[in-house]
């Protein structure tokens, strides 16, 4: 299927700098993406849920908007956007999925374990304060910001949503921001 009328001018658009273009086009795409990221994982036999498909998604934004639009610029329109929108996001879904695994395996992806152990009723009293003394010892070694934020997300349950409006900041900020966060913590492990 060839490049439509209506995507050669959101995209043009875009790479001009237009106002609202982005918008336009986050709006347009996030489905489309969010359904590739649910199939791709479904290939890989992966369960992802609500928040690894919005950092999934997000990330996948924040990766067209590297190197001033460089994958968007690189489109040659001899398919559709849409297919080669899907492309982009199936192979970042897949880097990201096999660097996850690959963390996991290392014994990198405990970082918030404590969190939620304590966050399970299923814990007994006294290894629940156990835990949150891991977990506030974890959160004390971070700067404000971020322990703020992994407090929001991980203890009190906000979704994404809500964390964005808290920083006012857009939604799709919210997962690279954790990314950024997780990165700068290092790997850490839940005694």
């Amino acid at each position: 299927m060839p490049l439509t009328d209506i995507d050669r001018k959101l995209l043009n658009d875009l790479l001009a700098g237009q106002s609202g273009a982005w918008r336009l086009f986050v709006d347009r795409f996030t489905g489309l993406i969010i359904q590739v990221i649910k199939h791709t994982a479904q290939a890989h036999s992966l369960k992802l849920n609500t928040d690894d498909i919005e950092d999934l998604c997000a990330e996948t934004f924040a990766e067209l908007l590297l190197r001033d639009m460089a994958a968007l610029r690189a489109f040659r329109g001899r398919s559709s956007l849409a297919t080669y929108l899907s492309v982009i996001t199936r192979r970042a879904v897949v880097r990201k999925l096999t660097q996850h695994r690959y963390l996991q395996a290392m014994g990198h992806v405990n970082a918030h374990q404590a969190a939620v152990d304590y966050a399970s009723n299923d814990a007994p009293p006294g290894r629940q304060l156990e835990q949150r003394d891991h977990v506030e010892s974890l959160f004390s070694r971070l700067p404000q910001e971020a322990a703020k934020v992994l407090k929001w997300i991980y203890l009190d349950g906000l979704s994404y949503q809500q964390v964005a409006k808290q920083l006012g900041k857009p939604l799709n900020s919210v997962g690279p921001l954790l990314t950024r966060i997780r990165a700068a913590a290092g790997p850490a492990t839940a005694d």
